[in-house]
């Protein structure tokens, strides 16, 4: 893939009114904030706030160049009956999702998405949460990325999940450039280590999403929630005793859960969601900080944390 992936990215699913609403001037405040800091690598999806993330986005980065932009197909926007949105949103629209993994479906997805984002292409298209339509995703989406990047539409395809068995299957059987793994190569939770080995056996990038679990790895004082759900005791206990062994060398929690995915050689980015320009100067300035060696060893002797080799 002649693509390259800058290492910082910025994750558009909160400007796109995740949870709780995010104004316009909000919205591109974040994104300034962002290339100021030197992020190249901005995230979307039609999923995002029914396009409002892709529409934001796309207005923000207006006459820029040199960035890295990717989208992602599998759910269709239609009209319908304005409705509040039923999937953590705050927004009310006319648009609805409806999944749609065909061939047809994807160009379409991709057509959308170039309207709302003001651009004749983009250089990344992944296939988003597959997760029930498995077969589908292989037959019929993947081939019609394949075919858009022949076509130069989009410069390097991929897959975009929250697990990390189906992604592997893609990575065995089609020809994807990229995988976007949210949360499961965190501090908390390495289960996508069998996917990342395999990335790194076939020149697969990996941008690693979801590095925080939901909040549970943001502040110094883990707690909350962990993949959306309230967190259990012994996952706060362990997040408390990864802080507290970061800590030791002046290490913050979140210092430390961005920086854990990309010590892994398939790792090439990693995108953190912020909702304003302060959340974007944090995580830059945490992204900036390297953290000491003995920090992983600590936490790997102590078998807080599993490291790859």
């Amino acid at each position: 893939m002649s693509l390259a992936l800058p290492a910082l990215g910025f994750g558009g699913a909160p400007i796109g009114n995740l949870f709780s609403p995010v104004s316009d001037q909000e919205a591109f405040d974040a994104v300034e904030a962002a290339w100021q800091a030197g992020v190249r690598l901005f995230d979307t999806a039609p999923h995002y706030g029914l396009g409002l993330s892709e529409r934001r986005l796309g207005s923000a980065l207006a006459g820029r160049s040199g960035y890295v932009l990717s989208t992602k197909v599998g759910r269709v926007l239609e009209r319908g009956e304005p409705a509040p949105d039923t999937e953590g949103f705050a927004v009310t629209t006319d648009l609805h999702r409806k999944w749609d993994f065909s061939a047809s479906g994807v160009r379409r997805s991709l057509d959308d998405s170039l309207v709302r984002l003001g651009l004749p292409s983009v250089d990344l298209a992944l296939v988003h949460d597959p997760d029930d339509h498995a077969e589908q995703a292989l037959a019929e989406a993947y081939p019609a990325l394949a075919a858009l990047r022949e076509e130069g539409v989009v410069r390097a395809i991929g897959l975009g999940m929250n697990q990390w068995r189906l992604p592997l299957r893609f990575v065995r059987e089609t020809d994807i450039d990229v995988v976007m793994l949210a949360g499961r190569y965190t501090l908390l939770d390495q289960s996508g280590l069998p996917l990342l080995e395999e990335c790194a056996a076939r020149g697969v990038r990996v941008i690693a999403a979801g590095v925080f679990n939901s909040g549970m790895l943001a502040t110094d004082e883990p707690g909350g929630t962990f993949d959306y759900a309230p967190a259990s005791a012994s996952l706060v206990d362990r997040a408390r005793k990864i802080a507290a062994v970061c800590a030791r060398y002046g290490v913050s929690l979140p210092q430390a859960a961005i920086a854990f995915p990309l010590r892994h050689p398939a790792v090439s980015s990693i995108v953190l969601g912020s909702r304003n320009a302060g959340e974007v100067r944090r995580n830059a300035a945490l992204a900036a900080r390297p953290v000491p060696e003995e920090v992983w060893t600590e936490l790997t002797s102590e078998g807080l944390v599993g490291l790859p080799g």
